[in-house]
């Protein structure tokens, strides 16, 4: 039987019950930093991304989205209370998905949410204010700036995960979109204001002219990463080569 096993502080074994590596081979490639290996779990072994399974098969069988994937490892990562960012609000969909992870029963927790577009912060309010109570929208706070810009409003904030969805405001101007030069400068802040055992998510949108341009930027990025503190993933789809591919970043 072949396991795959990710190796971390936080990250120490992910172990499926099916042949993951020929299915990853047949359907994705996920290059990485990784230590593959297979093991007899035992009690003591920690599996922090247990739940992620179902999305992964999911995502190799073609029934889930990168995004499915992208949440569901979220999930795995945030503790109640958190800190976290969402560099690139869109459509705010992912901006209350993060809410959701971070909000306790006393409020607790906090969404820094970023946009260089009026039109991403507004939708964001429109769907946090019809989606979550007063409360709960307290905890989000948005910020007309670009994604470059996430360690000027963070400051001294540990911060548990920063994501990232790369391109241009879906349903917006098209001609407005992000860059390898302003994404490398926000992965490098996002780096500094990570804490252990924290994650950086980027979703990278691949269809539209640019779109590769920015795909190898952070590819660059993410493998020069040293292996001793991070271990960076890649999912992308072989066989659909415009389909969004999702990068993760793990902070040791």
């Amino acid at each position: 039987m072949e396991t795959l096993t990710l190796l971390s502080p936080h990250f120490r074994r992910f172990n499926s019950p099916f042949p993951l590596l020929s299915l990853i081979r047949r359907s994705m490639s996920i290059k990485s930093h990784l230590t593959m290996a297979s093991y007899k779990k035992t009690d003591s072994d920690e599996i922090p991304i247990a739940g992620t399974d179902n999305a992964f098969m999911g995502f190799i069988t073609g029934k889930k989205k990168a995004t499915e994937v992208a949440h569901s490892v979220w999930k795995s990562i945030i503790q109640k209370g958190d800190t976290v960012i969402d560099a690139t609000c869109g459509n705010g969909y992912d901006t209350l998905a993060l809410l959701t992870m971070v909000s306790d029963e006393s409020y607790n927790g906090c969404v820094f949410g970023m946009d260089i577009q009026q039109e991403a912060l507004d939708n964001t309010s429109s769907l946090l204010e019809i989606s979550v109570d007063e409360n709960k929208r307290k905890l989000v706070k948005l910020f007309k700036l670009c994604h470059s810009k996430l360690e000027d409003i963070v400051q001294e904030t540990p911060v548990r995960l920063v994501a990232f969805n790369l391109g241009y405001l879906p349903g917006g101007d098209k001609t407005i979109l992000t860059s390898p030069r302003t994404t490398l400068a926000a992965l490098h802040a996002a780096c500094k204001v990570l804490q252990s055992g924290g994650l950086i998510s980027v979703m990278v949108y691949i269809g539209h002219p640019g779109g590769r341009d920015e795909l190898e930027a952070v590819q660059g990025f993410a493998s020069d990463l040293p292996v001793e503190a991070w271990t960076s993933i890649e999912f992308e789809m072989l066989n659909r080569p415009t389909a969004p591919v999702l990068v993760l970043i793990f902070k040791k």
